[in-house]
């Protein structure tokens, strides 16, 4: 999973918002460094990437991929999820507009930026004047996240070539996301322990 969803399971199950969305920015044992709550949803996260990457569906959905992609394919498909995630957002969740629930998610972490990790607070500079999260829908944007991402990280490289992989396999991918992400929200709703 990938920022939109991360918020999205956090908020299903009331756990830190800061937390999950700064949880890759965090190396190492949280403890101390941070408030309790914000600490258990660093650990929310850390939970939510094991369980998708160890799900059935994304394994099949990282065998579409041809084999020079596929060591890249889990990042490119938490990058996919969020896309499918903000394409299919009324439907998952038909009473909150994404607006709304990104608005809500921003006023709620920039206040405590301050106290956070430089590359993190770095993010949201970009994460929400540009509204990356509502560009997330548009299938379009993805290949320039690739791209920064390849160009950020020598090792991911292979991510400026994958996007034309991922629009041979929409169909397929899009249906993978519908076995997955109804699943986490269930174990979300259920409270941050059930994760």
């Amino acid at each position: 999973m990938n920022f939109l969803a991360h918020l999205h399971l956090a908020s299903l199950a009331q756990s830190s918002l800061l937390g999950n969305l700064m949880a890759d920015f965090v190396r190492g044992n949280p403890d101390g460094q941070f408030a309790p709550p914000v600490v258990a949803g660093i650990r929310m996260h850390r939970r939510i990437d094991v369980i998708t990457d160890s799900h059935p569906e994304v394994k099949t959905a990282k065998m579409l991929f041809s084999a020079g992609y596929r060591r890249v394919a889990p990042i490119a498909l938490d990058v996919v999820w969020d896309h499918f995630l903000a394409r299919h957002w009324l439907r998952l969740e038909p009473g909150l507009p994404l607006r709304a629930f990104i608005q809500r998610v921003e006023s709620e972490i920039t206040p405590a930026l301050p106290d956070t990790p430089e590359s993190f607070q770095a993010l949201n500079h970009y994460l929400w004047r540009e509204r990356w999260l509502e560009r997330y829908a548009d299938l379009a944007f993805l290949a320039p996240v690739f791209n920064g991402m390849a160009g950020r990280r020598p090792r991911l490289v292979a991510l400026s070539g994958i996007f034309p992989e991922i629009e041979r396999h929409y169909p397929a991918l899009e249906a993978c996301f519908w076995r997955l992400y109804p699943d986490l929200m269930h174990m979300a709703g259920r409270g941050a322990e059930s994760l």
